[in-house]
Parts: structure tokens; sequence; C-alpha cells
């Protein structure tokens, strides 16, 4: 069962530039810096009340974000939901027709595991699935 929004994930063109414009908009600095080497994928994460903004910058343009963005540019990428145990949230969401991408999770950023459900299962949205490592 999902428990909360864990971040919104934004897809960038320039990291450095988006830390600027989103520091300005919401009046204080990113909390962390970090790459995903293997999803080709810098990120950075801003703190909004209880919620994270996940800012994306693509290393390869052959990565997800990379091909994100050059086919429909900067903006919304996803929205990530915390779960308790995504291994048994994956086999649920199976079970309920969900179109799951990551058959099993992998590490990801802001140390979770991940897993992501296809938007044509979502109406379009792409969902990301988080369990914090340590648990």
């Amino acid at each position: 069962m999902m428990n909360k929004i864990e971040h919104i994930g934004i897809a960038v063109k320039n990291l450095k530039d988006s830390n600027k414009l989103f520091e300005t908009l919401f009046g204080k600095p990113q909390y962390k810096i970090e790459s995903v080497v293997s999803e080709g994928v810098n990120t950075s994460f801003f703190m909004i009340g209880d919620q994270k903004i996940e800012l994306l910058e693509a290393t390869d343009s052959d990565s997800p974000i990379g091909k994100f963005i050059a086919k429909r540019g900067e903006g919304i990428h996803h929205i990530a939901f915390e779960v308790f145990d995504i291994y048994k949230e994956i086999e649920r969401l199976k079970k309920e027709g969900f179109q799951v991408l990551n058959e099993s999770p992998k590490h990801g950023a802001d140390n979770k595991l991940v897993a992501f459900l296809h938007p044509k299962s979502c109406n379009g949205v792409l969902i990301e699935l988080c369990q914090d490592i340590a648990k």
C-alpha cells in the first residue's frame, strides 16, 4: 500500500541552472546532489515542508531522462510514492493489472529501492515506488 507522496521528479536540461531557478523559487538551496550512474542521471533534492522535489538531469542522451527531454522537453517526469514493502507492492500491483517496468526493485537516488509503473497503466503518469533501503 502507498503511504504518501515521496517526491515529484522534474526533468531538466541543466541541473546547475535549474538549481538556481528552484533555489530562487523556494527561497532555499537543495539539500542533496547525487549521481545515479546506472540510470544516467544527476539529481538534486529540495525539501518543501514534508515533501521533496527531485530535479533530474541526463548524463547520457540515451538515458530515460535524456529520451524524455528529447521527446517532451523539461517538466514533470514522475510522481513517487513511499511504500513499506516494495516487493509486496510490486506483486500486488501486477496482480491488479498494472504494467510494472521493473520485475524487481533497483537502487535509486536518496538511498531508496525503486520500481516504476508504466504510464500507460496509470492514465499517462509515470509512477515510482520508493522504499528506504534501511527498511
